[in-house]
């Protein structure tokens, strides 16, 4: 049985039985999963980040370089680690993913943190706050919206590896 990696290490092969890679319904649909995937990494880190600096009082810019900072690991942290499991050491698997997971992270780090100020959650006297929760939930689909293109861009251009 063939063990599909979550990102290839090379280029798509074609061997003779087609994946669909060149359909444009293939590629919105990889680049959505992609996006998702990133989503994902990135809503851990922001969310513990946001919680911290919120907690701690800190001010909105230190709250937000912290989620910003914690996103970025834990959003690498989730592509790392099926490389690893499957026998690449941290620095093969980081070699594998570092340019395409740090574009998509970039991008939806900054929108999300943008939009939670703009919300007002960063600013949030309590975790417990409803605005808190209201900037949190209005990032994470602005986050989404802005890496998608990202996402496709970077796959299309082989940038960043299909999830498979």
């Amino acid at each position: 049985m063939q063990h599909h990696t979550q990102y290839e290490t090379t280029l798509p092969q074609h061997t003779g039985h087609s994946h669909g890679h060149g359909s444009t319904s293939s590629s919105f649909k990889l680049a959505t999963l992609a996006t998702l995937h990133c989503l994902t990494g990135c809503a851990i880190g922001e969310l513990a980040g946001l919680a911290i600096g919120v907690s701690l009082g800190l001010n909105p810019w230190t709250t937000m370089a912290l989620a910003t900072v914690l996103g970025f690991v834990s959003g690498y942290t989730l592509g790392l680690l099926p490389l690893v499991r499957e026998g690449n050491s941290w620095f093969q698997a980081f070699r594998i993913i570092w340019l395409g997971e740090t574009i998509s992270i970039a991008a939806m780090e900054f929108v999300m943190n943008l939009t939670d100020y703009h919300v007002g959650g960063v600013q949030a006297s309590s975790i417990l706050h409803v605005q808190f929760w209201t900037g949190y939930l209005f990032a994470l689909p602005a986050g989404f919206l802005a890496a998608w293109p990202v996402n496709y861009w970077l796959l299309k251009r082989n940038v960043k590896k299909p999830c498979h």
